[in-house]
């Protein structure tokens, strides 16, 4: 199964840190973070649920919630949970779903789906492709997906901006530039003409070129896409 952005996030339902879960309900009209994990026990991965840990807040701020899925049991990610608190001096607190007969990867397309074994017959290197993020909107769909090798810590400080232009743009018709912050000008997309802006922005925009139009943020109006 491929998934694209747009496509509707596969719904399961699975035993987490926090109770069992159904997918599609636990989103419940919440923006949600999945990402996962090749293996618990991992160094580079250590450091990642200590880092989400810590910008959890944030998240809920945002009306967004976090859960983690790693190819491993309930126990181990319990035992794990222990070592990224005292490593990371964050206690997890998000669910982490337990993933040991590797259906929910092979669901994403993070494993062929016919890779076979349980979590403790497979290494990290078995599962390595299983490094992904997966950004859902409230209506159950793919808004943005990455994937890093397991070499490569994630920037969730990025993930986190990445939350912001989505939620701005499904709200307003908008984009985003290079680099952009909540607070820094926004372009008007090219599928809005001139004659469509001017009434909805009338206090005119800046255009260096005729199709990349910045507006300041404070100007724009929520027009629902």
């Amino acid at each position: 199964m491929t998934l694209r952005i747009n496509d509707l996030v596969p719904d399961f339902s699975a035993n987490t840190t926090e109770g069992e879960i159904s997918f599609h309900e636990w989103i419940n009209d919440s923006w949600v973070v999945l990402f996962s994990h090749p293996k618990d026990f991992t160094p580079v991965c250590t450091t990642e649920l200590g880092y989400m840990a810590k910008l959890n807040q944030e998240f809920k701020e945002r009306n967004c919630k976090i859960i983690g899925i790693s190819v491993d049991t309930i126990s181990d990610h319990q035992d794990w949970k222990k070592d990224i608190q005292l490593s990371q001096g964050y206690e997890v607190n998000y669910p982490l779903i337990a993933d040991n007969n590797l259906e929910i990867a092979k669901l994403f397309n993070m494993l062929p789906a016919n890779s076979e074994g349980k979590s403790e017959e497979r290494s990290a290197a078995d599962n390595a492709t299983v490094r992904s993020v997966f950004l859902i909107g409230p209506d159950n769909r793919i808004k943005a997906m990455l994937t890093y090798p397991m070499s490569t810590g994630r920037n969730f400080d990025e993930i986190l901006r990445l939350l912001d232009s989505c939620q701005l743009t499904e709200n307003y018709n908008v984009a985003t530039p290079v680099n952009w912050k909540t607070g820094d000008d926004v372009i008007i997309p090219p599928k809005v003409n001139n004659e469509e802006a001017i009434k909805i922005y009338p206090e005119g925009w800046r255009d260096p070129l005729p199709y990349l139009r910045f507006i300041p943020i404070k100007n724009i109006k929520r027009v629902k896409k």
